[in-house]
C-alpha cells in the first residue's frame, strides 16, 4: 500500500483542509471533473444520501476534489445540501499527484475516480472506474470488508 499524497486545499467554505487533518480515519477521497454537471451531481448526491451509513455505520469521512473555485464548490454545495467538504485544487496539483488529472491539452479536468485511505494514511483501494449510480453503495460494502 502506497502513502496517500497530502494536501493543503480550502474547503466551499474557504477553511485550509489538510489529509492530515483526518487522521485515524477512514477517507472516501473522490475527485471529480466539474460542479454542477449530470454525473458530478448525481455522485456528489449519492454520497450525500449514503452519508449516515458512510459515517456513522464505517466511521469514515467523504471529501470532494475539483479543480473548481471556492465560490464555484460553494454554491454547489448550498444548491444540493452537500455536508462533506468539496475542496478546490484550482491548480490541478493534487489530482496530479494522485494521477487523478485529465489533461486535454488547454483544458486539465479532474479525473472520475476515488481513493479508499486507511486509517494510517495509507491508499487501501483506487477506483478507476466509477458508476455514479451504485458508487457510494460499493464505497459502503467494501468498507464494512475493510474494516473487518
Amino acid at each position: 500500500m502506497k502513502k496517500a499524497p497530502d494536501f493543503n486545499l480550502e474547503d466551499q467554505n474557504g477553511n485550509l483542509k489538510s489529509l492530515k487533518d483526518y487522521a485515524g480515519k477512514w477517507i472516501v477521497l473522490y475527485f471529480y471533473p466539474k460542479d454542477n454537471t449530470p454525473g458530478c451531481t448525481k455522485e456528489a448526491c449519492n454520497f450525500r444520501d449514503a452519508r449516515e451509513q458512510i459515517e456513522i455505520i464505517t466511521g469514515a469521512v467523504v471529501i470532494g476534489i475539483s479543480k473548481d473555485s471556492v465560490a464555484s464548490h460553494k454554491k454547489f454545495a448550498e444548491k444540493y445540501n452537500l455536508p462533506f467538504p468539496l475542496l478546490s485544487d484550482a491548480s490541478g496539483e493534487v489530482a496530479s499527484r494522485y494521477g487523478a488529472l485529465n489533461n486535454f491539452l488547454v483544458i486539465k479536468l479532474a479525473k472520475r475516480y476515488t481513493y479508499l485511505i486507511n486509517p494510517q494514511g495509507k491508499i487501501e483501494k483506487i477506483y478507476l472506474s466509477v458508476d455514479t449510480s451504485k458508487h457510494s453503495q460499493e464505497i459502503i460494502d467494501d468498507l464494512k470488508v475493510l474494516k473487518e
